[in-house]
C-alpha cells in the first residue's frame, strides 16, 4: 500500500501514547483500584495521563478506515471487499487469541476480552458490505452512527445491545468455564471507521494539497466548536453530564470526562476533530521526530501486538523481584495474572518504563517496516 507520510507520523503518535496508558493499567500503583479521571481522587498528572490517550482508539480506527480507501484505484470494489472481510476476520480470531493471551497471560483463556482489534475487525466486515457503495454515502452513514448512536443510550441491556452499543464490562459465558467482556461495542466504532473511509478520499493524489489542508482544518474546527457547544449545554451527546464543581480544575476535569465505553458523540468530535487539525499541521511536517514516529506508525499492528507482549513480561519479571510469590499470581481483583491490585510503582516511574518500552519497540519496527517495503508476500497485508 502506498502510504503517505502525514497518516503515518500522526498513527505513529497516537501508538506511542497508547503504550502510556497500558504501562500505567501494569505498573501504577492505584490503576486497579481507582480511576485515573475520578474528580475526587486524581491530580492534574494523573488526570492527563488518562485522558491524553483518549486519542489513541478513535484515531486509530479513523485512520484505518481512512488506509483503505487509498486502496481505491489500485484494486476492484471487488478486491477490496474481500480482503476487508478476510482480515476483518482475522482481525476478530487475533483479538479473541493472541491479543487476549498478551493481556491477561492465562494458558486457560478463560476470559476473552474485546476491545480495539476486535472493533476494526467487525468494522471492516460492515466496510466490506458498504464499500459498493459511493464513498459520498459511506461518510454520510458514518455521520449518521456517530451522531446518533447516544440515542440507543437508554435502550436497555441484553448480551446483543452490550456486543453492539451498551458497554457495561459485563462478563458473559460462553460455555462452562470461559466467557467474554465486551470493551468495545461495535456500532459506534463502526462509524467512526466509516467517517475515515468517507474523508480518506480527499487524500486521493488527484486533490491538491491546499484543498485536502482547507477541509481538515474546517472539519476539525467545525469538530471541536461543535464538541464545546454541545457538551457547554449539556443537552445531548454523552450519557455523563459535567457540572460545576468547588474548584475551577475540577470543574475542567467534569467537563472534558466524557465517555469512551462505548465512545460518545462527545468523545469523538474532541478527539477525531483535534486528530483531523493535527493531520493538517502535519502535512508539510518532516524532522526527526517525526521520522521515528512514522516508523511506528507504518507497522501498526505489529507494534500493538508487540508492545503487549513487553509490557506484560516486563510486570511478571518485576512482579518476582518485588518479592510478590506464586501465589499471588492469580487475584480475584484482576484479569491480568502477575498484577494484583495493589502492586505498582508512582507516576513517575510509569513514564520511565514507558519511554524504555517505546525505545525497545523501535528498531524491532523499523525492521519490519523496512521488510514490508521491499517484500510483497501476500501476508504482510495482515500484519
Amino acid at each position: 500500500m502506498h502510504r503517505i507520510y502525514s497518516i503515518d507520523v500522526l498513527r505513529g503518535l497516537i501508538m506511542i501514547i497508547m503504550a502510556l496508558d497500558h504501562v500505567r493499567d501494569f505498573f501504577h500503583v492505584s490503576a486497579m483500584t481507582s480511576d485515573p479521571l475520578d474528580l475526587e481522587t486524581t491530580n492534574p498528572a494523573l488526570y492527563f495521563t488518562r485522558w491524553i490517550t483518549h486519542f489513541c482508539a478513535p484515531l486509530f480506527v479513523f485512520l484505518s478506515g481512512l488506509s483503505v480507501h487509498l486502496m481505491n484505484g489500485r484494486k476492484s470494489k471487488a478486491a477490496i471487499a474481500k480482503y476487508l472481510f478476510t482480515r476483518g476476520l482475522w482481525l476478530v480470531f487475533i483479538e479473541v487469541t493472541v491479543v487476549s493471551f498478551g493481556l491477561t497471560f492465562n494458558p486457560l483463556m478463560n476470559t476473552l476480552i474485546l476491545q480495539v482489534i476486535w472493533a476494526i475487525g467487525v468494522s471492516f466486515l460492515a466496510l466490506s458490505l458498504l464499500v459498493f457503495l459511493p464513498w459520498q454515502a459511506v461518510l454520510g452513514i458514518g455521520l449518521l452512527i456517530t451522531l446518533g448512536h447516544n440515542l440507543l443510550d437508554t435502550a436497555g441491556h441484553s448480551m446483543f445491545m452490550e456486543f453492539a452499543h451498551n458497554s457495561n464490562f459485563t462478563y458473559y459465558q460462553l460455555f462452562p468455564g470461559h466467557g467474554v467482556i465486551i470493551v468495545y461495542p461495535f456500532l459506534p466504532w463502526i462509524g467512526i471507521l466509516l467517517m475515515g473511509y468517507g474523508l480518506g478520499r480527499i487524500f486521493q493524489q488527484d486533490v491538491p494539497v491546499a484543498t485536502r489542508r482547507r477541509i481538515l482544518l474546517t472539519a476539525g474546527s467545525t469538530m471541536v466548536l461543535l464538541f464545546f457547544v454541545l457538551r457547554g449545554i449539556n443537552a445531548y451527546g454523552d450519557p455523563r453530564t459535567w457540572a460545576s464543581q468547588v474548584t475551577a480544575l475540577k470543574t475542567f476535569y467534569s467537563f472534558m470526562n466524557v465517555t469512551k465505553y462505548p465512545p460518545s458523540l462527545m468523545y469523538s468530535l474532541i478527539t477525531i476533530g483535534i486528530g483531523l487539525l493535527a493531520l493538517a499541521a502535519l502535512e508539510h511536517a518532516r524532522g526527526k521526530l517525526a521520522d521515528i514516529a512514522k516508523v511506528y506508525g507504518s507497522v501498526p499492528f505489529f507494534y500493538y501486538i508487540l508492545h503487549f507482549y513487553i509490557i506484560h513480561s516486563l510486570c511478571v519479571i518485576v512482579f518476582f523481584a518485588s518479592g510478590y510469590g506464586t501465589d499471588q499470581i492469580v487475584s480475584m481483583q484482576t484479569l491480568f495474572l502477575f498484577r494484583p491490585p495493589e502492586f505498582g510503582f508512582s507516576l513517575w516511574v510509569v513514564y520511565i518504563i514507558w519511554i524504555a518500552v517505546v525505545a525497545v519497540l523501535y528498531r524491532p519496527c523499523k525492521w519490519f517496516s523496512q521488510y514490508k517495503r521491499t517484500h510483497k508476500q501476500w501476508w504482510l497485508s495482515y500484519l
